[in-house]
């Protein structure tokens, strides 16, 4: 087999799925709760025409507890994703192959069943939430590893206006939950995360320039090669 039969079935020739014609490159972006990572995300997913992919959908179902029971789950700590089928899917995506994607009922904590998204592959993959940057097997798979440090009261600022003014919440359950959970978890998985971070942008400052960061790098490692900006 050439070497070009050989790319073109990791790209998922075989499955019936157009090509791509380069390999897609795949960034990473992570930061704390309000950090504004889902922001920068977006707004590069939407530029680069890839697939902003948060890792809100690989939580665990937790349909075997009792309603009760999966209240009192912490959902800021990384033992809740199923990182090894992320990674997989990433893994996936990385070489031009669709995947089923989970979907996930936030209301219940649970995994709709015998229900998935189907995600086709595009040229840029920005893997974003609190642990893109977390679980060992994901990391390779990166071509750009982006860290938002944004300071804590900026981050619980951001945090109560969006659970108050969006998810109908109480300052007092917000505040309660940040002490509990949020801030802790932080502590002790995604700041520390900022280590495997290949670049670093200040999520207090504008988008526009966080936009400008990322895309200066990723020149830089030519990462934008098929792409006009």
């Amino acid at each position: 087999m050439s070497e070009a039969e050989s790319g073109s079935d990791r790209r998922g020739e075989n499955a019936g799925t157009p090509l791509l014609p380069f390999p897609p490159v795949v960034l990473a972006i992570a930061g704390c709760s309000g950090s504004g990572k889902t922001t920068l995300a977006a707004e590069l997913a939407q530029m680069l025409g890839g697939i902003h992919f948060p890792l809100d959908n690989y939580y665990r179902d937790l349909s075997h507890l009792a309603p009760a029971e999966r209240m009192r789950e912490n959902f800021d700590d990384p033992a809740l994703i199923e990182s090894s089928l992320l990674a997989a899917h990433v893994a996936a995506l990385a070489q031009g192959q669709p995947i089923e994607r989970p979907l996930y009922n936030f209301a219940t904590h649970t995994r709709i069943q015998e229900q998935t998204e189907t995600v086709p592959a595009k040229p840029f993959l920005l893997v974003e939430g609190l642990f893109a940057l977390c679980y060992a097997e994901l990391l390779p798979l990166y071509q750009l590893r982006v860290y938002v440090d944004t300071p804590d009261d900026v981050c619980f600022a951001r945090r109560l206006k969006r659970d108050v003014d969006e998810r109908g919440r109480t300052p007092e359950s917000v505040y309660a939950q940040y002490d509990a959970a949020v801030r802790p978890s932080s502590l002790q998985f995604v700041r520390p995360s900022a280590a495997h971070a290949d670049l670093t942008v200040d999520g207090s400052g504008a988008l526009d320039w966080k936009v400008e960061r990322v895309l200066t790098e990723m020149r830089r490692r030519g990462l934008l090669m098929g792409f006009r900006d």
